[in-house]
């Protein structure tokens, strides 16, 4: 049997305080968030649970996953919008934020060629990148979309964006994050974010989208502890 140590608990909620730091403006001195003291008594608490399961290790996990829900869902979306922006940058992945969503739009020009299903190297690069965060913040779940211009037929367009998107699903996979959190879609050209009228519009509307929300049942289950 292995005995918890209760200092392991308080060194990790001490952590995730620290790490939920701000700065005073005019001093420049380092204090604890509100929303990182907030989550700082979770974090301690589901330490406790987690020892008491899954020993040290259990212990640090538990403390991080609670840590991140006690100071809000909107904080751990923060936590993994920062680190995916500042990993995706140079990719031409975009990087978006609206309300506790975050969205990854990845253009054709650095996914697939025209007409074609198979990534590219440069999406290779940018999907391993994500996945090292992603992996890091397993309590939200991914729904993949993909979507094409209107040149040609839905005959050729539905099945190419879902095969795109799917293969966005792999390779994601591959790289460690869990299948049970992913969803994939293919809608074609029937949700354009700009006009088919011109090269430059159809070009914005053949995209693979990477929808990224957090996932409830974790979060209730977060909260009922």
């Amino acid at each position: 049997m292995t005995f918890f140590k209760p200092f392991t608990v308080v060194l990790t909620a001490s952590a995730l305080a620290l790490s939920g730091c701000v700065a005073d403006p005019v001093t420049g001195q380092q204090s604890p968030s509100k929303s990182a003291m907030y989550g700082l008594g979770g974090a301690a608490v589901c330490g406790i649970v987690g020892a008491l399961t899954h020993s040290g290790k259990g212990a640090r996990n538990s403390a991080l996953a609670c840590g991140a829900i006690g100071a809000g869902i909107g904080g751990y979306m923060d936590y993994q919008e920062q680190r995916l922006r500042q990993s995706l940058t140079g990719t031409q992945v975009q990087v978006q934020r609206q309300g506790n969503q975050i969205k990854l739009v990845m253009p054709e020009n650095v996914t697939f060629a025209t007409g074609s299903a198979v990534l590219s190297n440069n999406a290779q690069f940018a999907l391993n990148t994500a996945a090292q965060t992603l992996v890091q913040y397993p309590d939200t779940t991914l729904t993949i979309n993909g979507h094409t211009d209107n040149t040609g037929s839905d005959a050729v367009n539905n099945p190419l964006s879902q095969h795109r998107a799917q293969a966005v699903a792999y390779y994601l996979q591959s790289r460690g994050v869990a299948a049970s959190r992913l969803a994939v879609y293919g809608y074609g050209s029937h949700m354009p974010v700009a006009s088919n009228a011109t090269a430059e519009g159809r070009a914005q509307n053949r995209r693979v989208e990477i929808l990224i929300n957090p996932d409830q049942r974790a979060v209730n289950a977060a909260q009922q502890m």
